[in-house]
């Protein structure tokens, strides 16, 4: 079930709790407005509707400050040379482990 279909189905069901009647049966896939819908978001040859989709979902992103790009851009290098170095370390340990028991 997509978003649209989640949506309107969750508007249908407040609405009908604020009535204070009962939702109609047949469970959540029961609208007969749904494939009326989907015929009316079949976009163009040129411009699938896919494609516009994406825009639409980029245009909802929260895109971060450039502060906050620089900033997690330097925990990310901290974090890596932090790791490497750790590895790094481990990996001298072990071959110096493996040079003093098996090539002695």
């Amino acid at each position: 079930m997509g978003r649209r279909a989640r949506r309107e189905q969750a508007k249908a069901d407040r609405r009908t709790q604020s009535r204070g009647t009962t939702p109609p049966r047949g469970g959540l896939g029961a609208s007969t407005s749904a494939p009326a819908a989907e015929n009316q978001r079949s976009g163009s040859w040129w411009k699938p509707q896919w494609i516009m989709d994406i825009y639409s979902e980029l245009r909802r992103v929260t895109w971060p400050s450039r502060l906050e790009v620089g900033n997690l851009t330097v925990v990310v290098v901290l974090v890596s040379i932090a790791l490497g170095l750790v590895l790094g370390g481990f990996d001298l340990f072990f071959s110096w482990i493996v040079e003093q028991t098996l090539f002695r």
